[in-house]
């Protein structure tokens, strides 16, 4: 079967070689936070200024990491395959912007974007480059300290979910890389693309929570299995 229509899911892993701080470890959060504390609606509610100095943090930290081997990858095979009348949508559960800046162009943050603000009070989403607080206001409502980050929270929907799921119900080849299998709705998407009768690859540093759904596994680092299949897919 020709593969044409391709959905790449990517996690923290593919990120992760860039010197990107993975959000979750063993101990918790980075800084020592606790998930209910800054990744939280209640969290926010509680402490508006403890989460906003948390993002910003995340997101000046953005300005000393670049793009990787597989973010360049999966950049060149969109474009590669788009080219040749298929298409490669690539889901990420990140909310760097390495994708992007690794040249890819269809991307979609179903976990929202660090370099995004919104406003609580009357839903304006813009592009944000520097840091953001209590006092800052919308431009578009002008409302003082209703701007917060534009990252999906626990207990929040993902975005973008009814597109995704109508793009993987359609693909012909369904690829995991570097996500852990243990946070849903992304982990149920395997399920999802074999059900409708795609082809399921999973590219992983280690087998994820979910390696079990997929037809093939493959492990090592994203920067040298990533580049390694784009090459194979394009010859």
């Amino acid at each position: 079967m020709t593969t044409k229509n391709i959905i790449i899911l990517t996690g923290a892993g593919i990120s992760a070689e860039s010197g990107i701080k993975t959000f979750r470890d063993a101990g918790g959060l980075w800084e020592d936070h606790p998930v209910e504390q800054v990744a939280t609606p209640e969290g926010y509610a509680a402490d508006p200024a403890l989460v906003q100095r948390f993002y910003n943090l995340r997101r000046a930290a953005l300005k000393d990491v670049k793009p990787n081997a597989a973010h360049i990858a999966l950049a060149t095979l969109q474009s590669e395959m788009i080219a040749r009348g298929g298409d490669v949508m690539i889901v990420t559960q990140n909310v760097d912007d390495l994708h992007a800046r690794g040249g890819a162009q269809n991307v979609v943050h179903m976990h929202g974007e660090l370099k995004r603000v919104f406003c609580t009070a009357c839903d304006h989403h813009m592009d944000c480059d520097d840091d953001i607080s209590v006092e800052t206001t919308c431009p578009a409502c002008k409302t003082i300290g209703t701007t917060r980050p534009d990252i999906v929270w626990f207990g929040e929907i993902p975005y973008h979910m009814d597109a995704i799921e109508r793009a993987i119900k359609t693909c012909d080849l369904f690829v995991s890389i570097g996500t852990s299998g243990a946070v849903y709705p992304a982990a149920g998407f395997v399920q999802i693309a074999s059900h409708y009768g795609a082809k399921t690859l999973e590219l992983n540093l280690e087998p994820s929570q979910g390696s079990y759904h997929f037809d093939e596994t493959r492990l090592g680092k994203a920067g040298s299995i990533v580049p390694a299949w784009v090459e194979e897919i394009l010859a």
